[in-house]
């Protein structure tokens, strides 16, 4: 049986990626001052992805604060993502781990290398930078976003 994920408590990769507007977003950058959902997504346009991601969007500012911050990670290249967004709506980092091919997924432990890209699956990054919680969906599944929002807020708490 092959291990799904990172352990809890473990220090997460760090990773720096490009968002929708091609600006370098660093993990790293948020140790100390917030909390972050880390939420690995297939492919952009999909049904469940542009559900979940258009939920995400409709409570951001749940998922946003002075405490928390959510970033969303896919291996579709920034132009891609950028028309997502703009199609979409979304206001939120969509992160790029196109090139090299699913480094940061992999680092995660959570690309699947047959569909060539990320599960659906979900972290919590506490301010120390440590893995306070994981969830691993199968791929039609959606997530659930009041899981998601307590276990973010549970991290600052």
């Amino acid at each position: 049986m092959t291990r799904t994920g990172l352990c809890i408590g473990d220090e997460a990769p760090d990773f720096t990626l490009r968002d929708q507007f091609g600006q370098d977003v660093r993990l790293s950058d948020f140790r100390g001052r917030k909390a972050v959902a880390l939420m690995f997504f297939p492919f952009a346009f999909t049904g469940v992805c542009t559900g979940e991601m258009s939920g995400v969007r409709d409570r951001l500012d749940e998922f946003l604060s002075f405490d928390t911050e959510v970033l969303a990670l896919s291996c579709d290249p920034v132009y891609a993502l950028r028309h997502f967004a703009e199609t979409e709506g979304l206001n939120f980092p969509l992160l790029s781990d196109f090139w090299p091919h699913g480094a940061v997924a992999s680092a995660y432990e959570v690309f699947d290398h047959v569909k060539g890209a990320p599960r659906r699956s979900s972290y919590v990054v506490d301010r120390d930078g440590r893995l306070r919680w994981s969830v691993h969906n199968a791929n039609p599944d959606g997530r659930d976003l009041d899981e998601h929002l307590r276990e973010l807020h549970a991290a600052v708490s």
